[in-house]
């Protein structure tokens, strides 16, 4: 274990938008460190959002990241020699993440021709309460939903 902390890094803001929280998605969304393709396949999604909705595309995107966020999840306990599912808040650092992760990963899991289309419809279905990003949403709260008789284990 660490003895002290690691210090939080500070993202620099998109080109484009000037949000960092943007550059985080790009961060996340870079394989092999080309991140000038990751900006490029946001977005040309987020056009591809903003021309299927009519609506402004980086809304639509932060609006299914709100969305997709979960609010409790089930963290494995060991007590007693069994192993218990204990239901805890999520924190809400580990809530950006662990959105920007799930649309990530289901975006490409989607049928589609280019990530940017896969990208694209999976905002558009998660902004509309759908997709599987959501189901995966709704999947962990009913986890937890299911484990409540545990909470009591909770340190």
């Amino acid at each position: 274990m660490r003895k002290t902390a690691a210090k939080k890094r500070f993202l620099e803001p998109d080109p484009k938008f000037g949000d960092t929280l943007v550059t985080r998605f790009v961060n996340d969304l870079m394989q092999d460190g080309k991140k000038s393709v990751a900006f490029k396949i946001f977005y040309d999604a987020v056009a591809q959002v903003e021309k299927t909705t009519g609506e402004s595309g980086l809304e639509t995107w932060r609006k299914a990241l709100h969305n997709i966020m979960p609010g409790v999840e089930v963290k494995s306990r060991r007590i007693g020699g069994a192993n218990f599912q204990i239901p805890t808040e999520v924190r809400p650092e580990r809530k950006v993440s662990v959105g920007i992760k799930w649309l990530i990963k289901y975006s490409r899991l989607r049928k589609g021709k280019t990530m940017a289309d896969k990208l694209a419809a999976e905002v558009i279905a998660a902004a509309k309460g759908e997709g599987a990003a959501m189901k995966k949403r709704e999947d962990t709260h009913r986890m937890a939903d299911a484990n409540k008789a545990f909470s009591h284990f909770r340190a």
